[in-house]
């Protein structure tokens, strides 16, 4: 897939992945699926709610992950 999208849950990565983190990920799978890094002027609404439709799908991932080992990957909403 995409090479510049990192793990965002522990232990992968030491703290609870940010609202910045989890947005950047959307933004490189949305550009990588639709084959644009900026959309034009005509597409730019339905590649924005895409990005957003994806961080929220994946902050909702992260909240229901239960880490072996007790370590929950729970983020403050």
């Amino acid at each position: 897939m995409c090479r510049s999208i990192k793990t965002l849950r522990p232990p992968v990565l030491a703290e609870e992945a940010t609202e910045d983190e989890i947005r950047a990920a959307a933004l490189q799978y949305v550009r990588k699926v639709s084959g644009f890094r900026a959309p034009a002027a005509h597409n730019r609404e339905v590649f924005e709610r895409a990005v957003e439709a994806v961080a929220d799908a994946t902050a909702e991932l992260l909240d229901g992950l239960e880490i072996r080992g007790g370590a929950g990957a729970r983020r403050a909403s």
